[in-house]
């Protein structure tokens, strides 16, 4: 099975002011597009992993031959947590249903409190990563990953992930990272993020 660059759901100007159409092109075409060939090169040959689902491949690294293991690890978890970014974004993002809004009053006191958790730990990450609303069983909490590592590989469900990559927001926002994570806001599909829960 080769993994493959997915389609984006709207076109790369759609996410402006937030988003700009070159950041767009360049981190979904030429970054992520990276990922997903590096990735299809590490596995190749590799008849056993063929058929996993990358969610498997991401939660069974140590299955793995430690000669690709971490190419795999960064390059799947790349082609995952850019997946999931992509579908969780929307032109002109639409409100939490009444439910979520609820769930996450509950898990951390409101949804302003949740979104200053979020920006503390996007934030708070050093150089590259990830800043995550997750589900550890029944609970929500905010977790951040370095790199391209994956929550799944921890056991965790992403619900929400921002990229912290300077990549991902280094043109429009220069060195304003807290800019780039407040934008963010306006262009959350907050239905997608509620089907993974």
């Amino acid at each position: 099975m080769k993994y493959v660059l997915p389609n984006l759901k709207f076109e790369n100007s759609a996410l402006e002011p937030y988003i700009d159409a070159k950041t767009m092109e360049i981190h979904h075409q030429k970054h992520h597009g990276a990922y997903v060939s590096n990735l299809n090169a590490a596995l190749e040959g590799k008849s056993d992993y063929e058929n996993w689902s990358i969610e498997e491949v991401l939660k069974k690294l140590d299955q793995l031959p430690e000669e690709i293991r971490q190419a795999v690890r960064n390059n799947g978890g790349g082609h995952y947590n850019h997946s999931l970014f992509w579908e969780s974004l929307t032109p002109g993002g639409n409100p939490m249903s009444p439910q979520l809004e609820a769930k996450i009053v509950a898990d951390f006191g409101s949804v302003d409190d949740f979104k200053s958790k979020f920006k503390e730990a996007a934030l708070k990450r050093f150089g590259s990563g990830w800043a995550w609303l997750v589900t550890d069983g029944d609970k929500l909490k905010v977790v951040s990953t370095p790199n391209q590592d994956s929550p799944v590989s921890e056991g965790l469900t992403e619900l929400l992930g921002l990229d912290v990559w300077e990549h991902a927001y280094y043109l429009n926002y220069q060195n304003k990272r807290a800019d780039y994570i407040d934008a963010f806001w306006n262009i959350v599909d907050w239905r997608i993020v509620e089907s993974r829960l």
